[in-house]
Protein backbone atom coordinates (compact mmCIF):
# COMPACT_ATOMS: atom_id res chain seq x y z
CA UNK A 1 0.00 0.00 0.00
CA UNK A 2 1.72 3.88 -0.15
CA UNK A 3 1.90 5.50 2.45
CA UNK A 4 0.83 9.69 2.57
CA UNK A 5 4.64 10.31 2.02
CA UNK A 6 4.25 8.28 -1.39
CA UNK A 7 6.34 5.74 0.14
CA UNK A 8 5.87 2.00 -0.44
CA UNK A 9 4.76 0.09 3.02
CA UNK A 10 4.41 -3.70 2.52
CA UNK A 11 1.82 -5.65 4.18
CA UNK A 12 2.81 -8.19 6.46
CA UNK A 13 2.17 -12.08 5.08
CA UNK A 14 -0.61 -13.12 7.08
CA UNK A 15 0.63 -15.34 10.29
CA UNK A 16 -0.95 -19.14 9.81
CA UNK A 17 -1.46 -21.12 12.86
CA UNK A 18 0.62 -24.21 12.95
CA UNK A 19 -1.24 -27.34 13.45
CA UNK A 20 -1.51 -28.69 16.60
CA UNK A 21 0.79 -31.62 17.01
CA UNK A 22 -2.84 -33.95 18.27
CA UNK A 23 -4.39 -32.83 15.20
CA UNK A 24 -1.61 -34.08 13.25
CA UNK A 25 -1.34 -37.99 14.64
CA UNK A 26 -5.34 -38.39 14.80
CA UNK A 27 -5.69 -39.68 11.09
CA UNK A 28 -3.12 -42.35 11.66
CA UNK A 29 -4.37 -43.54 15.42
CA UNK A 30 -7.95 -43.72 13.76
CA UNK A 31 -6.33 -45.63 10.77
CA UNK A 32 -4.92 -47.93 13.55
CA UNK A 33 -7.58 -47.90 15.90
CA UNK A 34 -9.95 -49.78 13.73
CA UNK A 35 -8.07 -53.16 13.22
CA UNK A 36 -7.15 -52.82 17.04
CA UNK A 37 -10.79 -52.68 17.49
CA UNK A 38 -11.46 -55.59 15.15
CA UNK A 39 -8.68 -57.47 17.26
CA UNK A 40 -10.05 -56.90 20.99
CA UNK A 41 -13.77 -57.61 18.99
CA UNK A 42 -12.80 -61.55 18.54
CA UNK A 43 -10.67 -61.95 20.70
CA UNK A 44 -13.41 -61.31 23.54
CA UNK A 45 -15.45 -63.50 21.37
CA UNK A 46 -13.49 -66.86 21.41
CA UNK A 47 -13.02 -65.71 25.32
CA UNK A 48 -16.51 -65.70 25.60
CA UNK A 49 -16.97 -68.84 23.35
CA UNK A 50 -14.64 -70.80 24.98
CA UNK A 51 -15.93 -70.01 28.62
CA UNK A 52 -19.67 -71.26 27.32
CA UNK A 53 -17.73 -74.29 25.54
CA UNK A 54 -16.46 -75.45 29.36
CA UNK A 55 -19.37 -74.55 30.70
CA UNK A 56 -21.18 -77.61 28.99
CA UNK A 57 -18.48 -79.92 29.96
CA UNK A 58 -16.88 -79.70 26.79
CA UNK A 59 -13.36 -78.92 25.29
CA UNK A 60 -12.61 -75.86 23.92
CA UNK A 61 -9.57 -76.59 22.51
CA UNK A 62 -11.78 -79.56 20.74
CA UNK A 63 -14.22 -76.87 19.72
CA UNK A 64 -11.75 -75.03 18.42
CA UNK A 65 -9.91 -77.85 16.06
CA UNK A 66 -13.31 -79.06 14.50
CA UNK A 67 -14.08 -75.20 14.00
CA UNK A 68 -10.74 -75.63 12.01
CA UNK A 69 -11.57 -78.86 10.58
CA UNK A 70 -15.19 -77.80 9.14
CA UNK A 71 -13.83 -74.60 7.22
CA UNK A 72 -10.17 -74.95 6.56
CA UNK A 73 -8.48 -78.40 7.15
CA UNK A 74 -8.43 -79.64 3.92
CA UNK A 75 -9.36 -79.26 0.25
CA UNK A 76 -13.02 -80.23 1.00
CA UNK A 77 -13.53 -77.96 4.49
CA UNK A 78 -12.11 -75.13 1.59
CA UNK A 79 -14.58 -75.97 -0.31
CA UNK A 80 -17.09 -76.08 1.81
CA UNK A 81 -16.93 -72.78 3.39
CA UNK A 82 -16.73 -71.53 -0.35
CA UNK A 83 -19.77 -73.11 -1.22
CA UNK A 84 -21.01 -71.23 2.06
CA UNK A 85 -19.94 -68.17 0.78
CA UNK A 86 -21.47 -67.73 -2.21
CA UNK A 87 -25.36 -67.38 -1.52
CA UNK A 88 -24.15 -64.95 1.63
CA UNK A 89 -22.15 -62.73 -0.84
CA UNK A 90 -25.67 -62.76 -3.41
CA UNK A 91 -27.90 -61.17 -0.61
CA UNK A 92 -24.72 -59.13 0.27
CA UNK A 93 -24.48 -57.32 -3.23
CA UNK A 94 -28.09 -56.77 -3.58
CA UNK A 95 -28.58 -55.28 0.15
CA UNK A 96 -25.61 -52.89 -1.05
CA UNK A 97 -27.72 -51.88 -4.31
CA UNK A 98 -30.69 -51.04 -2.09
CA UNK A 99 -28.70 -49.26 0.75
CA UNK A 100 -26.80 -47.28 -1.91
CA UNK A 101 -30.47 -45.99 -2.73
CA UNK A 102 -31.03 -44.97 0.38
CA UNK A 103 -33.39 -47.89 0.90
CA UNK A 104 -33.02 -50.98 3.87
CA UNK A 105 -34.43 -54.02 2.94
CA UNK A 106 -33.88 -56.32 6.03
CA UNK A 107 -36.42 -58.83 4.80
CA UNK A 108 -34.37 -61.05 2.30
CA UNK A 109 -34.52 -64.09 4.19
CA UNK A 110 -38.86 -64.09 2.85
CA UNK A 111 -36.90 -62.89 -0.52
CA UNK A 112 -34.32 -65.94 -0.95
CA UNK A 113 -37.53 -68.46 0.02
CA UNK A 114 -39.92 -67.01 -2.61
CA UNK A 115 -36.57 -67.00 -5.08
CA UNK A 116 -36.41 -70.91 -4.22
CA UNK A 117 -39.40 -71.41 -4.72
CA UNK A 118 -40.54 -70.49 -8.08
CA UNK A 119 -36.78 -72.27 -9.14
CA UNK A 120 -38.12 -75.38 -7.64
CA UNK A 121 -41.09 -74.96 -9.27
CA UNK A 122 -39.11 -74.59 -12.73
CA UNK A 123 -36.60 -76.91 -12.38
CA UNK A 124 -39.01 -79.96 -11.33
CA UNK A 125 -41.75 -78.99 -13.93
CA UNK A 126 -40.01 -77.49 -16.88
CA UNK A 127 -39.35 -80.02 -19.96
CA UNK A 128 -36.04 -79.53 -21.92
CA UNK A 129 -32.48 -80.01 -21.73
CA UNK A 130 -30.82 -79.86 -18.27
CA UNK A 131 -28.39 -76.56 -19.02
CA UNK A 132 -31.35 -75.00 -20.19
CA UNK A 133 -33.65 -75.68 -17.08
CA UNK A 134 -31.24 -74.69 -15.25
CA UNK A 135 -30.70 -71.39 -16.25
CA UNK A 136 -34.65 -71.04 -16.21
CA UNK A 137 -34.70 -71.89 -12.93
CA UNK A 138 -32.03 -69.23 -11.76
CA UNK A 139 -33.57 -66.54 -13.71
CA UNK A 140 -36.67 -67.64 -12.08
CA UNK A 141 -35.68 -67.57 -8.62
CA UNK A 142 -34.48 -64.02 -9.45
CA UNK A 143 -37.48 -62.96 -11.08
CA UNK A 144 -39.29 -64.49 -8.08
CA UNK A 145 -37.47 -62.44 -5.14
CA UNK A 146 -37.66 -59.12 -7.48
CA UNK A 147 -41.68 -59.75 -7.35
CA UNK A 148 -41.56 -60.49 -3.19
CA UNK A 149 -39.42 -57.50 -2.84
CA UNK A 150 -42.12 -55.90 -5.28
CA UNK A 151 -44.76 -56.31 -2.79
CA UNK A 152 -42.53 -54.10 -0.10
CA UNK A 153 -41.63 -51.28 -2.50
CA UNK A 154 -45.74 -51.41 -3.59
CA UNK A 155 -46.34 -51.22 -0.22
CA UNK A 156 -43.51 -48.07 0.29
CA UNK A 157 -44.44 -45.92 -2.96
CA UNK A 158 -48.57 -46.16 -3.11
CA UNK A 159 -49.59 -46.35 0.89
CA UNK A 160 -46.07 -45.16 2.64
CA UNK A 161 -45.49 -48.57 4.52
CA UNK A 162 -42.03 -48.37 6.02
CA UNK A 163 -39.43 -51.12 4.07
CA UNK A 164 -38.10 -51.88 7.29
CA UNK A 165 -41.76 -53.10 8.27
CA UNK A 166 -43.27 -53.89 5.56
CA UNK A 167 -39.69 -56.48 4.59
CA UNK A 168 -39.70 -58.25 7.99
CA UNK A 169 -43.37 -59.25 8.24
CA UNK A 170 -43.03 -60.54 4.72
CA UNK A 171 -40.54 -63.27 5.92
CA UNK A 172 -43.34 -64.61 8.09
CA UNK A 173 -45.23 -64.77 4.69
CA UNK A 174 -43.17 -66.43 3.28
CA UNK A 175 -42.04 -68.59 5.42
CA UNK A 176 -45.80 -69.75 5.74
CA UNK A 177 -46.45 -69.45 1.99
CA UNK A 178 -43.03 -72.06 1.35
CA UNK A 179 -44.14 -74.54 4.08
CA UNK A 180 -47.72 -74.47 2.66
CA UNK A 181 -46.36 -75.10 -1.04
CA UNK A 182 -44.04 -78.24 0.32
CA UNK A 183 -46.52 -79.86 2.43
CA UNK A 184 -49.39 -79.82 -0.42
CA UNK A 185 -49.63 -82.48 -2.57
CA UNK A 186 -51.30 -80.75 -5.00
CA UNK A 187 -48.01 -77.92 -5.07
CA UNK A 188 -44.37 -79.46 -4.69
CA UNK A 189 -44.42 -81.58 -2.00
CA UNK A 190 -42.60 -84.55 -2.64
CA UNK A 191 -44.69 -87.65 -5.31
CA UNK A 192 -45.97 -90.46 -2.97
CA UNK A 193 -43.78 -93.70 -3.89
CA UNK A 194 -45.80 -97.27 -3.08
CA UNK A 195 -43.99 -98.28 -0.06
CA UNK A 196 -42.61 -95.33 0.61
CA UNK A 197 -44.08 -92.18 3.28
CA UNK A 198 -43.55 -88.52 1.63
CA UNK A 199 -42.38 -85.91 3.61
CA UNK A 200 -42.55 -81.97 3.82
CA UNK A 201 -40.04 -81.52 0.97
CA UNK A 202 -39.85 -81.14 -2.78
CA UNK A 203 -38.98 -83.84 -5.37
CA UNK A 204 -34.98 -84.44 -5.94
CA UNK A 205 -33.77 -82.41 -8.70
CA UNK A 206 -32.65 -83.91 -11.30
CA UNK A 207 -28.93 -84.52 -11.84
CA UNK A 208 -28.85 -82.40 -15.55
CA UNK A 209 -30.11 -79.20 -13.16
CA UNK A 210 -27.40 -79.27 -10.53
CA UNK A 211 -24.63 -76.43 -11.02
CA UNK A 212 -21.59 -77.87 -11.72
CA UNK A 213 -18.95 -78.16 -9.66
CA UNK A 214 -15.16 -77.96 -10.07
CA UNK A 215 -13.01 -80.68 -8.55
CA UNK A 216 -14.28 -83.94 -6.83
CA UNK A 217 -14.97 -84.80 -2.74
CA UNK A 218 -12.64 -85.37 -0.81
CA UNK A 219 -10.25 -83.06 -2.64
CA UNK A 220 -10.69 -79.55 -3.35
CA UNK A 221 -14.11 -79.13 -4.98
CA UNK A 222 -16.47 -75.96 -5.19
CA UNK A 223 -19.52 -74.84 -7.20
CA UNK A 224 -20.31 -72.32 -10.00
CA UNK A 225 -22.39 -70.61 -7.52
CA UNK A 226 -19.06 -68.93 -6.36
CA UNK A 227 -18.47 -67.54 -9.42
CA UNK A 228 -22.00 -66.37 -10.40
CA UNK A 229 -21.21 -64.18 -7.16
CA UNK A 230 -18.10 -63.03 -7.48
CA UNK A 231 -19.64 -61.71 -11.43
CA UNK A 232 -22.10 -60.16 -8.87
CA UNK A 233 -19.99 -58.31 -6.90
CA UNK A 234 -17.23 -57.18 -9.54
CA UNK A 235 -20.53 -55.63 -12.21
CA UNK A 236 -22.62 -54.00 -9.38
CA UNK A 237 -19.35 -52.44 -7.79
CA UNK A 238 -18.22 -51.37 -11.77
CA UNK A 239 -22.15 -49.84 -12.41
CA UNK A 240 -22.03 -48.49 -8.73
CA UNK A 241 -18.98 -46.77 -9.29
CA UNK A 242 -18.80 -46.16 -13.23
CA UNK A 243 -22.09 -45.62 -14.14
CA UNK A 244 -24.93 -43.03 -14.89
CA UNK A 245 -27.10 -45.14 -13.07
CA UNK A 246 -24.70 -46.09 -9.88
CA UNK A 247 -24.47 -42.17 -9.35
CA UNK A 248 -28.47 -41.44 -8.96
CA UNK A 249 -28.79 -44.17 -6.67
CA UNK A 250 -25.85 -42.57 -4.06
CA UNK A 251 -27.76 -39.07 -4.56
CA UNK A 252 -31.16 -40.88 -3.98
CA UNK A 253 -29.29 -42.20 -0.69
CA UNK A 254 -27.59 -39.21 0.34
CA UNK A 255 -30.04 -36.34 -0.56
CA UNK A 256 -33.70 -37.83 -1.78
CA UNK A 257 -34.60 -33.49 -2.01
CA UNK A 258 -31.88 -32.93 -4.17
CA UNK A 259 -32.37 -36.22 -6.16
CA UNK A 260 -35.81 -35.11 -7.01
CA UNK A 261 -34.67 -31.61 -8.38
CA UNK A 262 -31.89 -33.44 -10.51
CA UNK A 263 -34.97 -35.16 -11.88
CA UNK A 264 -33.78 -38.59 -9.82
CA UNK A 265 -37.07 -40.56 -9.61
CA UNK A 266 -37.41 -41.62 -6.26
CA UNK A 267 -40.39 -44.73 -7.75
CA UNK A 268 -38.08 -45.59 -10.71
CA UNK A 269 -34.76 -45.60 -9.24
CA UNK A 270 -35.95 -46.42 -5.45
CA UNK A 271 -37.70 -48.95 -6.34
CA UNK A 272 -35.65 -50.74 -8.80
CA UNK A 273 -32.98 -50.76 -6.30
CA UNK A 274 -35.53 -52.65 -4.11
CA UNK A 275 -36.55 -55.36 -6.90
CA UNK A 276 -32.92 -55.63 -7.20
CA UNK A 277 -32.01 -56.04 -3.96
CA UNK A 278 -34.96 -59.06 -4.32
CA UNK A 279 -33.43 -60.32 -7.44
CA UNK A 280 -30.66 -61.07 -5.66
CA UNK A 281 -31.59 -62.74 -2.73
CA UNK A 282 -34.07 -65.23 -5.01
CA UNK A 283 -30.75 -65.50 -6.83
CA UNK A 284 -29.37 -67.22 -3.95
CA UNK A 285 -31.71 -69.13 -3.46
CA UNK A 286 -31.56 -70.58 -6.44
CA UNK A 287 -27.64 -70.91 -5.99
CA UNK A 288 -28.66 -72.79 -2.20
CA UNK A 289 -30.88 -74.93 -4.20
CA UNK A 290 -29.22 -76.02 -7.57
CA UNK A 291 -26.12 -76.04 -5.92
CA UNK A 292 -25.90 -78.01 -2.70
CA UNK A 293 -29.83 -78.60 -1.20
CA UNK A 294 -31.46 -79.85 -4.64
CA UNK A 295 -34.71 -80.01 -3.00
CA UNK A 296 -36.60 -77.75 -0.64
CA UNK A 297 -37.72 -78.02 2.73
CA UNK A 298 -39.15 -76.46 6.00
CA UNK A 299 -36.34 -74.21 7.16
CA UNK A 300 -34.46 -74.24 3.76
CA UNK A 301 -33.32 -70.59 3.91
CA UNK A 302 -30.95 -71.45 7.13
CA UNK A 303 -30.50 -67.83 8.18
CA UNK A 304 -28.41 -67.38 4.80
CA UNK A 305 -30.64 -63.74 4.68
CA UNK A 306 -29.83 -62.49 7.54
CA UNK A 307 -26.16 -63.75 7.83
CA UNK A 308 -26.05 -62.35 4.05
CA UNK A 309 -27.14 -58.71 5.34
CA UNK A 310 -24.68 -58.62 7.80
CA UNK A 311 -21.88 -59.26 5.18
CA UNK A 312 -23.12 -56.08 3.99
CA UNK A 313 -22.80 -54.46 6.92
CA UNK A 314 -19.12 -55.08 7.74
CA UNK A 315 -18.37 -54.75 4.33
CA UNK A 316 -19.76 -51.08 4.78
CA UNK A 317 -22.15 -51.35 1.76
CA UNK A 318 -19.20 -52.07 -0.53
CA UNK A 319 -19.51 -55.03 -3.16
CA UNK A 320 -15.98 -55.91 -3.55
CA UNK A 321 -15.02 -55.97 0.15
CA UNK A 322 -18.13 -57.94 0.44
CA UNK A 323 -15.80 -61.08 -1.20
CA UNK A 324 -13.56 -61.69 2.03
CA UNK A 325 -15.93 -60.85 4.24
CA UNK A 326 -18.72 -63.81 3.28
CA UNK A 327 -15.95 -65.97 2.79
CA UNK A 328 -15.26 -65.20 6.61
CA UNK A 329 -18.68 -65.97 6.91
CA UNK A 330 -18.76 -68.98 5.01
CA UNK A 331 -16.08 -71.10 6.68
CA UNK A 332 -18.04 -69.52 9.93
CA UNK A 333 -21.00 -71.11 8.54
CA UNK A 334 -19.17 -74.36 7.59
CA UNK A 335 -17.22 -74.77 10.67
CA UNK A 336 -20.00 -74.41 12.62
CA UNK A 337 -21.42 -78.22 11.18
CA UNK A 338 -18.36 -79.73 12.59
CA UNK A 339 -18.34 -78.39 16.27
CA UNK A 340 -21.89 -79.78 16.98
CA UNK A 341 -19.84 -83.40 15.97
CA UNK A 342 -18.01 -82.79 19.28
CA UNK A 343 -20.75 -83.30 21.40
CA UNK A 344 -21.40 -79.78 22.31
CA UNK A 345 -25.06 -78.77 22.13
CA UNK A 346 -26.61 -77.26 19.33
CA UNK A 347 -28.03 -74.25 20.85
CA UNK A 348 -24.60 -73.61 22.19
CA UNK A 349 -23.15 -74.11 18.55
CA UNK A 350 -25.82 -71.56 17.36
CA UNK A 351 -24.62 -68.59 20.38
CA UNK A 352 -20.61 -69.36 18.95
CA UNK A 353 -21.53 -68.80 15.57
CA UNK A 354 -23.70 -65.46 16.61
CA UNK A 355 -20.73 -64.59 18.83
CA UNK A 356 -18.36 -64.50 15.98
CA UNK A 357 -20.70 -63.01 13.86
CA UNK A 358 -20.95 -60.17 16.12
CA UNK A 359 -17.86 -59.55 16.95
CA UNK A 360 -17.43 -58.79 12.98
CA UNK A 361 -20.00 -56.55 13.55
CA UNK A 362 -19.68 -54.56 16.25
CA UNK A 363 -16.06 -52.84 14.83
CA UNK A 364 -18.43 -51.17 11.70
CA UNK A 365 -21.25 -50.52 14.22
CA UNK A 366 -19.41 -48.55 16.70
CA UNK A 367 -17.38 -46.46 13.41
CA UNK A 368 -20.55 -45.61 12.38
CA UNK A 369 -22.14 -44.40 15.74
CA UNK A 370 -18.68 -42.08 16.53
CA UNK A 371 -19.17 -40.79 12.77
CA UNK A 372 -22.92 -39.50 13.48
CA UNK A 373 -21.91 -38.43 17.22
CA UNK A 374 -18.98 -36.70 15.73
CA UNK A 375 -21.35 -34.94 12.40
CA UNK A 376 -23.98 -34.13 15.08
CA UNK A 377 -21.45 -32.15 17.70
CA UNK A 378 -20.09 -30.45 14.70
Amino acid sequence: MTSTTGTLISEPPPTVAAPEPDARRRPRLADLGTPLLYLLSLSTALALAGLLIALVGQSPWDAANAMYDGSLADGAAIGQSVDQAAPLLLVAVGSVIAARAGIFNIGQEGQLLAGAAVGAAIALFTPGPGPLVLILALLGAAVGGALWAGIAALLFYWRGVAVVISTLLLIFVANQAVSYTVNSPSLLREKAVAGQVTTSQTDMLAESVWLPRIGEYPDFNIGAGIFIALVSAVGTSLVLVRTRLGFRLRMLGLNPKAAHRAGVGAVLVGGGALLASGAFAGLAGGVMLTGNGHRMQDGFADNVGFDGLLVALVARDKPLLAVPVALFFGALRAGGGFLSATGVPRYIVAVVTALMVLATVFPAAYAEVRRRRTAGAA
